[in-house]
């Protein structure tokens, strides 16, 4: 009872004032697993192995600041200014050049410039995907496509990978089973060449097979490819856009290949479906930020963009076989993990009773970090997974980090022998890329 005099007591209210006014799509918007590892992953005593940022100090940056400088006191007026939803027009021109590399056929007009490859994903998930719809979408995947799918209300389904990428046979059981529920699928979401997260690139000979399995159930696909060109051994693979021009969207970055900070991306679409695109992009940013992309044309024009990419490749080969030399000598018995032909990658599979996602506050006391596999999945799976990222340190960081991450896991065995653990959740059928180990 209140005493006369005394504040009515009050009922328990949420921190967020705005709860009830929020739209019901909201609820699935939560800050992902790697996002939040940001703030400790930065810290100079810690060894990030968790992040797929680009070796940025491999560029010509003295040679940059010129042209860059040179751009802005001529073109400045234009630079500086509004532009088109769709995109600068020569560097569209560009952007066909280099997927030319992968056997694409582009035209300009059917490329529209974004703000990064990740606002392409908002794009095409907008414009398909109603509440309810499915996405079909390796398992695991990258974990900004996975938000990008949740926050518009799609479901995804998973469809596991072994070393070869994903699986036809999977696929089409995938496909079948959502049919006999009565779910719409509207698209297969791939990531191709050189996976993120699993490091594994889909065999050559599995491709035409995917897009006809796609046809058959009326199932668009979108292929992610941000690391197609950052090959080891220089092999550019076929597209699934170069072989299915109507039936595929294709991302584009140059994140990667060039410089993420810049977010220049691209969706090459169907001509029909481009329209709605550059609709998608006017409504979420009127356009994309003219100076980013005339630096990105102007890089293009003058200089030996192929060249650059080779040194990438070459950097990248050597934090590679850091990581995977450093895997090798330090890791428990049990672990396992793949060996990548490209790209940022190694996923790793820990011994049983360790789950990754717990482990890891323990990690970052131990001045290392990485991303848990249950980051990448969107039903919970992937605790006995987890990412590691060689693009970023050096390697004698990757080494360091390597050994810091295997006592980690050491200890945590210990802590399960003496007390017992639940071994985490797991997909049957090849959940990850077949190890390939010494």
């Amino acid at each position: 009872m209140t005493m006369p005099g005394q504040p009515a007591k009050q009922g328990p209210r949420s921190l967020d004032p705005h709860l009830r006014r929020y739209a019901a799509r909201t609820a699935g918007m939560t800050a992902s697993e790697i996002r939040a590892l940001f703030a400790v992953a930065s810290r100079p005593e810690v060894v990030s192995l968790a992040g797929g940022m680009p070796h940025l100090a491999a560029l010509p940056l003295e040679s940059l600041s010129a042209e860059i400088g040179q751009l802005v006191a001529s073109e400045g007026l234009v630079a500086l200014q509004y532009g088109s939803a769709h995109g600068v027009p020569l560097l569209r021109e560009q952007i066909c050049d280099v997927m030319a590399l992968e056997g694409i056929n582009g035209h300009p007009d059917d490329v529209v410039v974004t703000v990064g490859s990740q606002m392409g994903l908002d794009m095409v998930t907008r414009i398909f995907c109603d509440p309810g719809d499915v996405v079909i979408a390796e398992g695991p995947s990258y974990v900004g496509a996975l938000g990008s799918f949740t926050a518009y209300q799609a479901k995804v389904v998973h469809v596991a990978m072994d070393a070869d990428g994903l699986v036809p046979s999977l696929l089409r059981e995938a496909l079948e089973a959502c049919k006999r529920a009565g779910q719409r699928v509207k698209f297969l979401y791939t990531i191709p060449n050189f996976h993120n997260p699993a490091g594994v690139t889909l065999a050559v000979s599995r491709r035409a097979e995917i897009l006809e399995i796609c046809r058959s159930y009326g199932v668009l696909v979108v292929e992610d490819n941000p690391y197609g060109l950052l090959g080891f051994d220089g092999q550019t693979y076929p597209a699934l856009r170069s072989m299915d021009p109507d039936n595929v969207v294709y991302l584009g970055s140059f994140s990667k290949t060039f410089a993420a900070g810049l977010r220049v991306g691209w969706v090459l679409a169907p001509h029909a479906v481009r329209e709605k695109l550059v609709l998608a992009a006017e409504s979420a940013t009127l356009c994309p930020p003219t100076l980013n992309q005339m630096i990105v044309s102007r890089y293009l024009s003058t200089q030996d963009w192929k060249g650059q990419i080779k040194t990438y490749r070459e950097a990248y080969r050597e934090r590679r076989d850091a990581a995977i030399s450093a895997l090798e000598q330090h890791m428990p018995q049990g672990s396992t993990w793949n060996i990548p032909d490209g790209g940022f990658y190694v996923w790793v599979t820990v011994p049983e009773g360790i789950d990754t996602k717990a482990m890891l506050p323990r990690a970052v006391t131990a001045r290392v970090a990485y991303a848990s596999g249950t980051g990448f999945y969107a039903d919970g799976f992937g605790s006995r997974q987890l990412r590691i990222s060689y693009c970023y340190p050096t390697p004698e960081r990757i080494r360091e980090g390597v050994r810091r991450l295997a006592n980690v896991i050491e200890e945590e065995m210990q802590l399960a022998a003496t007390f017992g653990a639940t071994p985490g959740r797991q997909l049957s059928g090849p959940q990850t890329p077949s190890p390939d180990t010494a």
